[in-house]
């Protein structure tokens, strides 16, 4: 399940720059963001792409218009939506 393996390096301030054939299959440019998770000794870094706030709380807010949405629900809606989103 592996598309490319690549090796960095970590400067002294903690940078490290993506490899350019990586970045280039991405479509990585210069200023978008990218979310890193840490599972165990594992480092995973997933783009992230731009969402107005209108786009993002879209789903809440047609869930809510079209249920009784309680307080209690927001959270396993949110995982939902970021599952559904994989973000």
């Amino acid at each position: 399940m592996v598309d490319a393996v690549e090796i960095g390096t970590v400067s002294a301030r903690g940078q490290i720059a993506i490899p350019s054939d990586i970045r280039n299959r991405m479509h990585l440019k210069e200023g978008e963001k990218v979310l890193f998770f840490l599972a165990g000794d594992s480092l995973m870094i997933k783009k992230v792409q731009s969402m107005s706030w209108e786009e993002i709380t879209k789903p809440l807010v047609e869930a809510m218009a079209k249920t009784n949405l309680k307080e209690e629900d927001v959270d396993d809606l949110i995982h939902r939506m970021r599952k559904e989103n994989k973000i």
